[in-house]
């Protein structure tokens, strides 16, 4: 047998350098590339491999751990999950910046490779710098953080165990059931280490995405619960977009009469115009879509896990019977669906053979037209330009964004209350261009996830919709955008802290308390600083002067960042659903009494 001896970290790059996968027929390197912030633990090992591999597999350098391995599940996220990247990082603080990011992708179903560097597998000069000590076991480090938040974990204590951990690690990165990050944690004196790898080891492979065909069973029973159905709804989650279904989804929808509202992770599935599009759903949907929800007797759920936003927390449609169809069936199985397992664009193809010429009643159908047709203008209305007197609304401002973007453009965003108003009201034109981290909802997301999809897709325009609170957590990566030459368009909406919360808090009773800052707070120059990263920058004053500015920012060379005050108290009131948010069983005064009863109300509507 041929044998190649190398070190770890080299045999490391080499096989991930030798991954393929299939993107509408042509064949591809499955990881873009390494993001990677070197320091002790990596630098020494990993580092020179990643040197030597040059443009095989090329490294990125980020400005924080935590953005990098964000950018990379943007990165596959916009890939669809046919493409991804790794991650290395130091042993100490290098590491556990990954952690929120892994429990990202871990939420989001979103493949990344995390390779943190590990304290010595020999332990001869323990405890070294920023080694995390457990006094009772050893064999612990702080990598042991990222096993709740890994789909598969592994620490390499011999370089040959990497024959078997690489392989084991790709497995779950692409099968789309167990999609989620993969941690191989690296200790530095194991990825200097020699071994005589097997030639073969390093043989290019070529990684299909699975599409699993559904029990022909369970199509049955699903057919037959729809023939039987008198109001039936579709849900288009992020399955239908990782699974390439949207035209089938489209055609599905206009064959047999039924009804599509989208999930934050769904929305694009189907253009906003598409006739049978209701628009969001749930506790950031559209009015059209949750009066479909209220009174629908069948809802089909297509690659959703039916978070709590969807479902209203439970109370949205739980008058209905549910189907779900999903390629995993941990989400397949949840509140007690009728479930299908399966690929979702192969489970609509089945679908509609087993129902024919079936088609929704008509008596349900005609209810769509008038329900969007006011919705749309309820849209034009929220989001049209204020008077020149106001400070501007989130919505107007995504609205004037939206009416600026290209046709082919691609919004980014995730925490807070924009998430919400974008979720409503953006008007998505394909299945790329609505690009939301709502999942585990993590701010800071914004910036970093704008340049893993601008990476992913450069001639697509990318424009990130960013709170001054999540602004302030993480915006280094203007910086890694300005030296890779990733142009982004980023608007930044200043309300002087966290809004959103600001608002739940008044909203279940609360006084406003440590959201927004006070008058004597002074104010952050958002456009110096940004242009202190390398950014174009400037202040608009209302959304007149946003709308001038735009066009010459998203026909900007460089990342542009607009800035624009934005009113803390206002938020769109159409459309929406309940949201359990517990309210003090104890209330002490006239607010709290009168949110906790109207918490027991509607709690008291929903069935456990």
């Amino acid at each position: 047998m041929a044998t190649i001896r190398l070190t770890a970290a080299e045999a490391t790059i080499r096989f991930l350098a030798a991954q393929d996968t299939e993107i509408d027929g042509k064949r591809v390197p499955l990881f873009g590339g390494v993001f990677a912030i070197f320091g002790h633990g990596n630098v020494a090992g990993l580092g020179p491999a990643l040197q030597a591999a040059g443009r095989a597999l090329p490294t990125f350098r980020a400005h924080n751990e935590q953005a990098m391995a964000l950018a990379a599940i943007a990165y596959a996220k916009t890939h669809a999950r046919r493409r991804m990247m790794a991650c290395t990082s130091s042993i100490g603080p290098g590491a556990t910046n990954m952690v929120t990011a892994a429990a990202v992708a871990h939420v989001n179903r979103l493949p990344v490779l995390l390779l943190p560097g590990d304290v010595f597998a020999d332990r001869r000069p323990d405890p070294v710098l920023q080694q995390v000590e457990h006094f009772g076991d050893p064999t612990i480090s702080a990598n042991d953080c990222f096993r709740p938040v890994s789909r598969f974990f592994d620490r390499i204590m011999r370089a040959e165990q990497l024959l078997h951990s690489l392989p084991a690690a790709l497995r779950v990165l692409t099968d789309p059931a167990e999609c989620g990050p993969a941690t191989i944690a690296f200790p530095q004196d194991v990825q200097t280490e020699a071994h005589d790898f097997p030639a073969s080891f390093f043989a290019r492979r070529l990684h299909r995405i699975r599409a699993p065909e559904p029990d022909a069973r369970d199509i049955a029973d699903a057919g037959e619960a729809l023939r039987r159905a008198k109001r039936p709804l579709l849900i288009a989650g992020g399955g239908v977009k990782y699974a390439g279904a949207a035209a089938a989804l489209g055609d599905f929808a206009q064959r047999h009469g039924l009804p599509v509202v989208e999930t934050q992770a769904g929305k694009g599935s189907l253009s906003w115009d598409h006739a049978w599009n209701m628009g969001a759903i749930g506790v950031t949907g559209s009015a059209a879509a949750n009066a479909l929800a209220e009174k629908a007797d069948l809802v089909v759920a297509i690659g959703t896990r039916l978070a709590d936003f969807t479902t209203g927390s439970r109370a949205l449609f739980a008058q209905a019977r549910l189907v779900t169809l999903n390629v995993a069936p941990f989400d397949a199985a949840k509140h007690g669906a009728l479930a299908v397992v399966g690929d979702a664009a192969r489970g609509l193809v089945s679908l509609d053979t087993a129902l024919g010429d079936w088609a929704a009643p008509a008596t349900w159908t005609r209810r769509m037209a008038p329900a969007i047709a006011q919705w749309n203008a309820t849209v034009a209305r929220v989001t049209a330009a204020p008077a020149p007197v106001a400070l501007p609304t989130d919505a107007q401002v995504l609205g004037a964004v939206n009416r600026a973007i290209p046709h082919d453009g691609i919004v980014v965003c995730a925490a807070g209350g924009l998430p919400g108003e974008l979720h409503r009201l953006w008007r998505a034109t394909d299945a790329a261009s609505y690009h939301l981290e709502y999942g585990f909802s993590c701010m800071g997301y914004e910036i970093a996830g704008g340049l893993g999809a601008k990476l992913a897709m450069p001639r697509r325009e990318v424009v990130v919709l960013v709170g001054d609170g999540s602004y302030l957590m993480m915006n280094s990566e203007i910086a890694t955008s300005v030296a890779m030459g990733l142009k982004l368009t980023i608007v930044l909406l200043d309300n002087r802290g966290f809004g959103c919360i600001n608002r739940l808090q008044q909203g279940t009773g609360g006084a406003p308390f440590n959201n927004l800052l006070d008058a004597a707070a002074p104010p952050v120059d958002f456009a110096a600083h940004a242009r202190s990263l390398g950014a174009e920058a400037m202040v608009v004053d209302g959304i007149a002067a946003l709308e001038s500015a735009l066009p010459a920012a998203l026909h900007a060379k460089r990342t542009t960042v607009l800035v624009v005050a934005t009113d803390p108290q206002a938020a769109t009131q159409e459309g929406g659903a309940w949201w359990d948010v517990p309210v003090t069983a104890v209330p002490r005064d006239a607010a709290q009494k009168c949110a906790r009863a109207a918490y027991e109300t509607r709690r008291a509507g929903v069935a456990t």
